[in-house]
């Protein structure tokens, strides 16, 4: 019997890229691979792309090497939304053997014959208009939570995003796989899901490969929460016009949903969000904030912004940074804009320096470390559940209570993925929250 051969998986990017990864990584293991860790000897090697990171095509360069250097013989494939975009530029990089784009990256197996180094990068890649089916899939990264998928794709026209271009129309996993992925997931023992998609707000469209629509994303979620043995669910990334107040009461009122949202903004100036085309202006999020912390004080929120868009002035940013400044929101996730081959905002007039747009990320990043300080601070002696992660990080186990503070206690191996009721005391000086347990949960 010939022997198994061995196939190691780089992520860069979302966590539907991660989710994805973990998908195509078990169609590989029933096709007689065996998944080793990136640092280790391979004889294949995938690399799972993104197109919203900075330095996109840098950071693949790096990773090829990498692989290069662990087995020069060893076959290369780039899978993911930048092989979509950009195909041919990432055949061209040395080392490379073969380029999927969102079609074809799943059926990576039948793609690959005798893992012979090929002359040149050989590219499949589908004309965005045929990304119209669904794909399923979640990831285990780790023994605490999982990353199920639930939507693809996007119908939205943001002047900055290539992800429509790379990922194709927005479409949604029937319910029924949904749930019983769910399942699957509950049976190995994970506490916590993740949902995730490009736009999960937008599920129900495209459920049955037509425009049909019978979910939407409160059904997907009352589902959800019926499942048994998932101790925890938590809503990803979802559009402030989106997340709607039904969901938000159910979530307040749900034993598994997770008080922990992350919402995107990406300005804080309602011409700025009409120059890139979100499809709310800045009192809709307002409205979604004061919402949660109504039913939820205690919820966390997250944010995701973007400075430097073209046409942003000092004014508009500064719009921006009081709105957040003033706006009872738990942190951020900043992006500097980057320009992006065929979308509206690489034509458009008003580009800010380089120099301007780190300042104002830099700017940014500072107000998120103290949004982050004041949430914990506000969370102190107040009593939450954790969820402790596997790791012995330098003689100390981490968790996340269901809000989202980061909490952290002396390594105990017994406490790797298990719950626990904790009192939150103090702020320790690398930012993380001390408890004192005061019971064992799960």
């Amino acid at each position: 019997m010939s022997e198994r051969k061995k196939v190691a998986f780089y992520t860069l990017g979302c966590k539907l890229n991660f989710s994805e990864t973990s998908t195509i990584a078990r169609n590989l293991q029933d096709e007689g691979f065996d998944r080793v860790d990136f640092e280790e000897v391979a004889d294949m090697y995938v690399i799972n792309t993104c197109s919203v990171t900075e330095n996109a095509d840098k950071q693949f360069k790096q990773v090829v090497r990498k692989a290069m250097k662990l087995n020069d013989k060893a076959f290369v494939a780039a899978v993911g939304c930048y092989a979509q975009l950009k195909p041919e530029e990432l055949a061209n990089v040395d080392g490379v053997d073969l380029v999927l784009g969102a079609t074809e990256k799943f059926k990576l197996a039948d793609y690959v014959n005798d893992l012979s180094k090929n002359d040149f990068g050989e590219v499949h890649s589908c004309e965005i208009a045929e990304a119209d089916f669904y794909v399923g899939s979640y990831s285990i990264g780790d023994r605490t939570r999982a990353f199920l998928k639930v939507q693809d794709g996007c119908d939205y026209k943001c002047t900055y995003c290539t992800i429509p271009l790379a990922r194709g129309i927005s479409r949604s996993d029937a319910l029924e796989n949904v749930l019983q992925n769910a399942k699957e997931i509950s049976e190995q023992d994970i506490k916590e899901i993740v949902l995730t998609g490009v736009n999960i707000g937008d599920y129900g469209k495209g459920e049955f490969g037509n425009k049909k629509h019978e979910h939407t994303f409160l059904d997907l979620v009352q589902a959800l929460d019926q499942v048994e043995g998932i101790e925890r669910l938590r809503i990803s990334s979802i559009e402030p016009n989106l997340l709607k107040n039904e969901t938000i009461d159910f979530v307040s009122k749900s034993q598994t949903f997770v008080p922990h949202f992350h919402i995107p903004l990406q300005s804080g100036s309602n011409a700025i969000l009409k120059l890139m085309k979100r499809r709310y202006l800045r009192e809709v999020y307002t409205d979604r904030v004061n919402q949660i912390k109504e039913v939820m004080p205690h919820a966390c929120i997250g944010v995701d912004v973007i400075v430097g868009f073209p046409g942003e002035t000092e004014e508009h940013f500064l719009e921006t940074y009081h709105f957040l400044n003033e706006m009872d929101i738990s942190y951020l996730h900043v992006f500097t804009y980057s320009e992006r081959d065929n979308t509206e905002a690489a034509a458009m007039e008003g580009v800010v320096p380089a120099n301007v747009r780190a300042k104002r990320s830099k700017m940014l990043r500072g107000l998120s470390v103290k949004k982050r300080r004041a949430f914990y601070e506000s969370q102190l002696e107040t009593e939450r559940t954790v969820l402790f992660e596997t790791e012995n990080k330098e003689g100390y186990i981490h968790g996340f209570t269901e809000n989202y503070v980061k909490v952290k206690a002396p390594w105990n191996p017994e406490l790797a993925n298990t719950l626990h009721k904790i009192q939150l005391t103090h702020i320790d000086e690398d930012g993380t929250v001390r408890v004192q347990f005061v019971e064992a949960l799960a």
